[in-house]
């Protein structure tokens, strides 16, 4: 199996080579930001779907996010094993288990079970917003990870 360190610049900056797809990304991700789903449980997505498609530039910034958002480093440390952890609510677990249903689809899709594991945590409005952000962050990920974006240096 061949591995990509990245260092420096990635392939392609794809808000030049792309500018209107680009900012329609990022205008997704600014609607997220806005809608009811709880901001925690949103980061925690998005770090979780980072780690599963293994988006280093995206799981970087999202640690850093989380951090600063005032996430404890223990849940963040602890996030890859959330189902053996005692730090995540019933809410954050379900959110986590149809994150990971989503991210690594099968030919059968996310199950009923998780369906309803989120179904009777969140409101149609919460739960909509999951659906799009999970959605996005993969998107995000399968730019992220074939342009070989970098993390972002930090002191």
């Amino acid at each position: 199996m061949t591995t990509h360190v990245h260092s420096g610049e990635p392939r392609l900056d794809l808000r030049t080579a792309a500018p209107k797809a680009a900012k329609a990304l990022y205008a997704a991700d600014q609607a997220i930001l806005t809608s009811p789903l709880d901001p925690t449980i949103r980061e925690l997505v998005k770090l979780r779907t980072s780690q599963i498609n293994h988006c280093v530039h995206c799981i970087d910034l999202h640690s850093h996010d989380a951090l600063e958002q005032g996430e404890s480093l223990n849940r963040i440390i602890q996030l890859s094993a959330w189902r053996e952890s005692a730090l995540f609510t019933p809410a954050e677990r379900a959110a986590l288990e149809y994150t990971e249903a989503a991210t690594t689809l099968t030919p059968h899709g996310v199950s009923d079970e998780v369906w309803a594991g989120v179904r009777d945590l969140m409101t149609d409005e919460e739960l909509g917003a999951l659906v799009v952000q999970v959605a996005l962050m993969n998107a995000f990920n399968r730019v992220g990870v074939p342009l070989q974006m970098p993390a972002q240096p930090r002191n």
